[in-house]
């Protein structure tokens, strides 16, 4: 994690990362003021905190009550060395809890990070920079011996230069890459999370059977989604791109509607009109994009290659991001080694909804195929060694797909994860199960695994699939664990050999969608300096329905995000309009304002955690309808998850509420009891609130410039690096 530090007055400090501010001092003695902890004290709390926090962790996963838990952390300085210490952890455990619970909340404490990164001596460098901004020095060392090479099957380099190849593409960009956390829970099982230091909005994880090969994965996925432009989904771009040469790429075309918002001519085919538009219902401002919002220019859309003839085919940047999400986007050292990958993503995600949602009995692996693969057994060992039995099946629906599936049970909490891996070489597939089942995850976070059910419609229900695409944690049949296949076991193998394998591997996996009658439409993306692409099947590869287009449209945020970022300054006319809006679109109440209209406010804000029902609260205050905000705080006191402090504001609210609107009772005869219990800061804020004096408590102003907006603005500021460089390309061509 990167922390910029700011010198302030004095020997005050203030370090910033991600969305938090710190601010250090120095006692007194030390000719501080004082006035804040200082940076060994920050290191001494945070040393409590994390033991703390896995003491935690452990109790919630087991429903042991914290509540008569105390812990205490000492420091004891050697006379002799101030440098030499000994940390003292000391827990109060109340009577009751089984030797074995006690036990196991020792061990948690050993486990600390702070407490382990301490201990193995972390390395210090330091070095002076010219700027720390330009400084794009990728974070990332495995310190591997340079002369080894490891090859692995599906890349057509070795993984040594593989990563050196995309560290040096990101580091060109001038996107700084640092590593997050490492887990390898089980043998040959590893995962990471690796995000941008300077905007961690933009993230990614990699798993693999090494450290190497799960950082290779975690950078080709930085940069398929940086290629992808996938990072900035649904958010809001700012006026300088809305009004910039090119908004997503040098090659997009924008097309104006039609008459009565009709769709134009020149966008998509037939054969992606009658599965996006089968019933005429879909409108050309349906399909504006979500990014600008720039409506005058008109449809923006990219070209893609239909494969069937070579013909480009125009898709509007709005369907894509509404309905594909990251399916079928990958990055490669070569052409073919990224449409490899993207097409077993696509196949993995389908295949499994098939499987899922027809409640479909997969047949076992035998113990002796498995057995051809050590490495992938050692790691189903470890699993079932923590508890946890493992199902390893054949997801291939008969030898029809390059797809496997690798099912845990957690019998602590009867909870499941059905994990699906694909590609055309059976073992490959099989890993891909095996790691993505533990990819950033513990063995505390699989106790959350939702139970298998019966119930054919908590399966099929559209959301379920989604929740599944995210992170496998959808809802599992019981029929899934049948003992009589629907299938039988195939031990598949689509793989390619020689030189060409991943040029066969592609063409096969083309031909299998051929073969099934689909439409493929690809789009290349190199500007970057590396290789990514983007796959498109119809009515195959999408994650959301196509319904989506019409009825939860993400440009649904045009309706109302210039409104909401100019909310100061609106008149009670204009309020009133955005009111009514927000009532006549039926959204749910308790959607967030950062997804409604695609802005990255601070989530520590009110901003940052205002929904639906707050604003609707805060304009009818503003516009003085106290009858309904009373209503609507009565609502939003029955179901909040807001923060305590923006609680306790609006239970002041209630009271000056229920009092101002009763007519037999005088605020002034309260006043002074409810600033006893609620403050008087807080009470100012309630009653301002009544009387008009205050508007819209909490939120800071801003407008469509994002003024004030950090966090958005480093996610600006990560997509203008990504503009730049497609502009440089453009400008050479």
């Amino acid at each position: 994690m990167e922390i910029k530090v700011n010198f302030l007055d004095k020997l005050r400090q203030e370090a910033k990362f991600d969305d938090f501010t710190v601010i250090a001092d120095q006692p007194i003695r030390y000719k501080g003021d004082g006035s804040a902890p200082g940076p060994f004290d920050y290191f001494l709390a945070s040393s409590a905190l994390c033991a703390a926090y896995f003491v935690k962790a452990y109790c919630d996963t087991r429903g042991i009550s914290t509540e008569h838990m105390r812990l205490a952390h000492n420091n004891i300085v050697d006379p002799e060395n101030r440098y030499k210490q000994t940390f003292k952890i000391q827990i109060e455990l109340p009577p009751g809890i089984s030797e074995k619970d006690r036990q196991g909340i020792l061990r948690s404490i050993d486990r600390c990070t702070v407490k382990r990164v301490v201990q193995n001596g972390p390395e210090f460098i330091i070095e002076e920079v010219e700027s720390l901004d330009a400084d794009a020095q990728a974070l990332l060392t495995l310190n591997s011996d340079s002369d080894v090479l490891t090859y692995i099957p599906g890349k057509d380099l070795p993984l040594e230069k593989t990563i050196a190849n995309m560290s040096a593409t990101l580091a060109a960009l001038g996107i700084k890459i640092e590593i997050a956390s490492w887990r390898n829970l089980v043998p040959n099982v590893w995962s990471l999370h690796i995000r941008d230091a300077h905007s961690p909005m933009c993230f990614t994880n990699g798993k693999g059977s090494s450290k190497e090969s799960a950082l290779a994965s975690a950078l080709g996925e930085y940069i398929e989604r940086a290629s992808c432009n996938h990072f900035y989904n649904d958010q809001y771009w700012g006026e300088e791109f809305a009004n910039a040469e090119y908004v997503h790429y040098p090659d997009e075309r924008w097309f104006k509607p039609g008459k009565k918002d009709a769709l134009p001519a020149g966008m998509l085919d037939d054969y992606s009109l009658a599965i996006y538009n089968p019933e005429g219902e879909l409108r050309a401002s349906h399909l504006f994009d979500t990014n600008s919002g720039n409506t005058e220019r008109g449809i923006c859309c990219l070209p893609y290659v239909r494969q069937s003839d070579g013909e480009v085919v125009y898709f509007p940047t709005n369907l894509i991001d509404n309905l594909y999400l990251s399916n079928g986007m990958s990055a490669g050292n070569t052409l073919v080694e990224a449409q490899v990958q993207c097409l077993s993503e696509i196949f993995e995600r389908a295949v499994k909804r098939e499987i899922l949602e027809g409640e479909i009995a997969l047949p076992d692996v035998p113990a002796e195929v498995l057995a051809k693969y050590p490495g992938i057994v050692a790691g189903i060992r470890g699993l079932e060694e923590q508890g946890f039995p493992v199902l390893v099946k054949d997801a291939s629906l008969g030898g029809q797909f390059p797809v496997m599936c690798v099912t845990l049970m957690n019998p602590r909490t009867g909870g499941v994860f059905a994990s699906f891996g694909a590609h055309p070489s059976f073992e490959v597939a099989l890993e891909r199960s095996l790691t993505e089942l533990l990819q950033g995850r513990s063995f505390e976070g699989l106790n959350d695994l939702p139970k298998p059910t019966f119930e054919s419609n908590a399966v099929t229900e559209p959301n379920n699939f989604v929740e599944h695409f995210i992170d496998s944690s959808g809802v599992v049949s019981w029929r899934f664990f049948s003992a009589k296949a629907d299938h039988e076991f195939v031990e598949w193998d689509f793989s390619g050999h020689g030189e060409n394998s991943n040029a066969d591997e592609a063409a096969t996996l083309f031909g299998i969608l051929e073969a099934m009658g689909k439409e493929v439409y690809v789009a290349v993306y190199d500007q970057l300096g590396a290789t990514a692409c983007r796959i498109l099947v119809p009515v195959y590869s999408e994650i959301y329905p196509v319904e989506d287009l019409i009825w939860d449209n993400t440009n649904k945020a045009l309706a109302f995000r210039e409104d909401i970022l100019n909310l100061h300054r609106l008149d009670d006319d204009a309020l009133q309009a955005l009111l009514e809006r927000l009532e006549d679109s039926e959204l749910d109440d308790y959607t967030d304002i950062i997804s409604l209209i695609g802005v990255e406010f601070d989530e520590n804000t009110v901003w940052g955690q205002l929904t639906v029902l707050e604003l609707k609260l805060l304009i009818c205050l503003a516009i003085q309808d106290l009858e309904t905000a009373h209503d609507l705080v009565g609502a939003y006191l029955q179901y909040n998850e807001n923060t305590l402090d923006r609680g306790l504001f609006y239970q002041a609210l209630n009271v000056v509420l229920e009092v101002t609107l009763d007519e037999e009772l005088e605020l002034a005869d309260f006043e002074a009891n409810f600033c006893r219990m609620f403050g008087k800061e807080r009470m100012d804020a309630a009653i301002g609130s009544v009387d008009g004096s205050v508007r819209f408590y909490g939120l800071t102003p801003t407008s469509m410039r994002l003024e004030g907006l950090d966090r958005h603005q480093r996610l600006i500021d990560s997509y203008r690096k990504l503009h730049k460089a497609r502009a440089a390309v453009l400008k050479s061509s």
